[in-house]
């Protein structure tokens, strides 16, 4: 898979019955490797191995409603009160941040209110602090303890 601009990270990949599979250290159990689920499982471990988000905070692909569709989320951290602190979009490396992606996660944290948004192709990589119902640019992203 395509090296991305995130620290390595040590990743379980197996070749399972129909396709390679990685190894998700939240859910604990392997899923079919797509480029964006390289990208999820990437982002997720540096949210825990360099940031350190805690493991049971995490909701992944957690269904969520959106204009009367069921939409899912790919990564949503919360704190240690269990309110939405962390929302992030994972796309495949070759899927550019533009306007409309960021109008995906805007949408879902209209629902959602995560305190912060990343959005992530692996590659480039958007950090927005939400407060009084703007997006502010950040260029580092928020380690948990410095978020509580």
């Amino acid at each position: 898979m395509e090296r991305l601009n995130l620290p390595e990270a040590s990743l379980k990949i197996v070749q399972g019955a129909k396709s390679l599979e990685i190894f998700d250290i939240v859910r604990k159990k392997y899923l079919v490797l797509t480029p964006e689920e390289w990208v999820r499982q990437n982002f997720m471990h540096f949210l825990i191995n360099h940031l350190d988000y805690p493991k049971p905070l995490f909701a992944l692909e957690s269904g969520l409603k959106y204009n009367k569709l069921t939409k899912r989320s790919d990564i949503l951290v919360m704190n240690n009160k269990g309110e939405n602190l962390l929302l992030v979009e994972c796309k495949a490396s070759k899927v550019k941040l533009d306007q409309k992606v960021f109008h995906q996660i805007e949408a879902y944290n209209q629902i959602i209110k995560a305190q912060y948004i990343i959005l992530t192709n692996g590659i480039q990589h958007i950090c927005c602090h939400y407060n009084n119902n703007q997006y502010t640019q950040i260029h580092q992203f928020p380690a948990y303890s410095s978020s509580l």
